[in-house]
């Protein structure tokens, strides 16, 4: 099986856009600094909700 240039140039692209799609996913901004209540001795391994803050699902989060 031959492969021409091409086919050669056409998953070059396909693939560096796949990448650059796959670094582009996460939160946009600082981390979260701890809430006052987990640096006290509660539960740090539960994450707390910031005040005006919305969690967005994304289809990946439950792979993590």
């Amino acid at each position: 099986m031959q492969i021409n240039m091409p086919h050669i140039v056409r998953l070059t692209v396909v693939l560096s856009v796949v990448g650059l799609a796959v670094v582009g996913c996460g939160r946009k901004g600082d981390l979260d600094p701890p809430s006052a209540s987990a640096t006290k001795g509660g539960d740090v391994s539960k994450p707390t909700k910031q005040p005006g803050t919305e969690d967005k699902k994304f289809f990946l989060d439950p792979l993590l």
